[in-house]
């Protein structure tokens, strides 16, 4: 009981310094991100320190989210690298502790990093969100710090553009200046030019005060209102030793109300987002419960003019004329029938029969002015619905926007707590697989871990809030992907499994694209069990006899139908292995050179399972229906049956050889 609580206290005393110290680096790195991305509306505003201090302050608790996964997978990469490295846990395993008992301590505490990140992420962070935010806003609103370049027409006071050809440094005094005053618009510029010019911010840091010396004002005098094609613009003239102007110009830093963002998504904690999406949820099924009978009851508008055709349902089994001026117009014979279906509709006892009349039969008896006052009213009507539709669409896909916003804001409560699990059962394993400490290897794949990470949580994000996706599959997408990664990792680390090895990842890219593994013999430097070439020539000569039985059973074409109901038997390939690799065995012994360069030459015999790949009579007759399928595996099985053949050609040559050395 002692060494486990020594070995939890050392555990933590390992790992919670290198946690500080990767989230602190980590946190500081996407804290230099951020500030790079909005250097452009930091720089030359003339923002004060502190300020500066508490946006820097805000970002970095708003980037603990991103920080704290990657803090984790590093700092559990060099602890059980550090741990590997050191033999420390091959120790610890040799003494009987398994992996997860060394874990244990770590899992619990990651687990309460992972429970205070759930609070953080429904407490904390909404705050400093909308404090950063308003904070960042206010910046932008900030007027630049009055800086007037020399030779460039400066444009960072709102209407004015002013223009410095030499400008004292000392002083302060600007020579040969222009200014453009077109705050009033282009047609009303008011341009002043002057041999110096001196500028200043007021007292109370709203306006600029800027005093001219010798110079000229021109002044357009058009007014607006009235601008005719031809007409003469009148202007002022002006000339003076001396002038002052009053320029508006707000310099102080005022910070916009938090009001505002804290209504947005995300400046709500779960209960907020919850009560959100419920408003917003109701909002969408009554729009919907509005628009939909008002659709279904809409009448088709057809001819709205007056005096001509009325409006016609989609129910109607006929077209009505509405108007004195269109019955006068229209065929008495028209007219005739209209009369007596009434008659007949008056009578109950008598079904109406009405027949449908051609609307393009009884637009063409109107005049052509009337036609075309009806084609201009129905194309107007039909645009008025479709900017009514258009609307109505466009407000309910806002709402479902702002719907998705908030639920995905409320499933990233969740998501943070969930990434810091399984970037720990990620890390630790892989740092006790590979064994290497320090901050080089870790760092090189916790950095590609997280990229992945990063690249399929922000598409799945972009996925989700596009619609293009369920907002859970979107938000999930990144957790579904990385914990079987996690979970396999954790029990090829149990198991002692070799995940990293070369040579197994050769093997099978090697297979992968059909390439023949080769054989390595050496000579052995000590040899125990001497070569009877009695017996090694009886073991070539039962080899080659086998060689040659499966040559002759198997040297003849076999069909497509034949291949699929037959095929080959997999033990026969097994049985020639097994003499082949006894042979090898057997002659490693030998201190003959010749021997050992032969034995290189045996083929290293392949077992593919396209030899026999349906042992079901059902299955095989189901792939030779499915004839684009079974033929590719046919012409795979026919390569790896014509290879085999191969093989027992060459088994027979290097086992004559074999004979001829061993006994000359």
């Amino acid at each position: 009981m002692i060494l486990v609580k020594r070995l939890h206290t050392f555990m933590l005393k390992t790992f919670l310094p290198l946690f500080a110290m990767t989230f602190f680096i980590v946190l500081f790195i996407v804290l230099m991100q951020f500030l790079w991305k909005y250097i452009d509306d930091l720089v030359g505003k003339g923002l004060a320190v502190g300020v500066l201090g508490e946006l820097f302050f805000y970002a970095a608790v708003s980037m603990v989210p991103m920080a704290l996964p990657l803090a984790i997978l590093l700092a559990s990469l060099m602890t059980f690298g550090n741990l590997g490295e050191k033999f420390e846990l091959t120790a610890m395993k040799a003494s009987g502790i398994s992996l997860i008992r060394v874990m244990a301590p770590l899992i619990v505490t990651v687990g309460m990093i992972a429970v205070g990140a759930f609070f953080f992420q429904n407490d904390i962070l909404p705050k400093a969100q909308v404090k950063m935010w308003t904070l960042l806003f206010s910046m932008r609103q900030k007027s630049p710090e009055l800086e007037i370049p020399e030779e460039v027409f400066y444009d960072q006071i709102p209407g004015f553009n002013l223009y410095v050809k030499q400008k004292d440094r000392v002083s302060g005094m600007l020579h040969d200046v222009m200014i453009y005053d077109v705050s009033r618009g282009g047609d009303n510029a008011t341009v002043i030019t002057a041999d110096s010019a001196r500028l200043a911010l007021t007292p109370d840091m709203k306006y600029l005060y800027l005093h001219i010396w010798q110079g000229e004002q021109f002044e357009n005098l058009r007014d607006q209102n009235r601008q005719a094609a031809g007409d003469n613009t009148p202007f002022r003239r002006e000339a003076f030793a001396e002038k002052e102007v009053l320029i508006p110009f707000d310099a102080n830093f005022n910070r916009l109300d938090e009001g505002g963002m804290r209504k947005q998504y995300v400046g709500k904690n779960m209960a907020e987002l919850q009560h959100s999406m419920d408003s917003i949820s109701h909002r969408i099924d009554s729009i919907g419960a509005r628009y939909a009978p008002e659709l279904r009851a809409t009448e088709m508008p057809l001819l709205t003019s007056r005096g001509a055709l009325g409006t016609v349902r989609h129910t109607a089994p006929a077209i009505s004329l509405a108007g004195a001026d269109a019955q006068a117009q229209a065929p008495q014979s028209s007219s005739a029938s209209s009369g007596s279906a009434s008659a007949e509709v008056a009578d109950k006892d008598v079904a109406p029969a009405v027949e449908p009349m051609r609307i393009d039969t009884l637009i063409a008896s109107l005049p052509e002015n009337r036609q075309a006052d009806i084609y201009a009213n129905a194309i107007s009507a039909v645009e008025r619905r479709q900017q009514s539709l258009t609307f109505r669409a466009q407000m309910m896909d806002d709402e479902k926007k702002s719907y998705r916003r908030h639920d995905i804001e409320l499933i990233k409560k969740f998501t943070l707590s969930v990434a810091c699990v399984i970037f720990f059962f990620i890390g630790a394993p892989l740092g006790a697989i590979i064994r290497k400490g320090g901050l080089g290897t870790p760092l090189v794949i916790s950095v590609l871990l997280f990229l992945v990470y990063y690249i399929i949580d922000n598409t799945g994000y972009k996925m989700a809030r596009d619609g293009r996706i369920e907002v859970w599959i979107g938000m999930w997408l990144s957790t579904f992907i990385l914990a079987p990664l996690g979970i396999y990792v954790t029990w090829s680390a149990m198991n002692d499994s070799v995940v990293f090895d070369k040579d197994r990842y050769r093997t099978f890219m090697r297979r992968l694209i059909g390439a023949r593994d080769v054989r390595h013999v050496t000579l052995k430097e000590v040899i125990i069990n001497e070569v009877n070439p009695a017996q090694a020539v009886g073991m070539l000569q039962r080899l080659s006899a086998r060689a040659a039985r499966v040559q002759r059973r198997y040297e003849h074409r076999q069909g497509y139908v034949d291949y699929w109901l037959h095929g080959m038997s997999p033990a026969i390939p097994a049985a020639l292995t097994r003499e082949v690799e006894q042979v090898v065995e057997y002659l490693h012994d030998s201190r003959d050179p010749m021997v050992i360069k032969q034995l290189n030459e045996l083929p290293v015999i392949r077992r593919a399972w396209v030899y026999r790949p349906s042992r079901w009579r059902w299955l095989g007759w189901m792939m030779i229906i499915i004839f684009p399928i079974g033929l590719g595996v046919y012409i795979a099985g026919r390569r790896a049956r014509r290879d085999l053949l191969d093989d027992c050609r060459r088994i027979r040559r290097v086992s004559s050889r074999l004979e001829r050395i061993i006994c000359p």
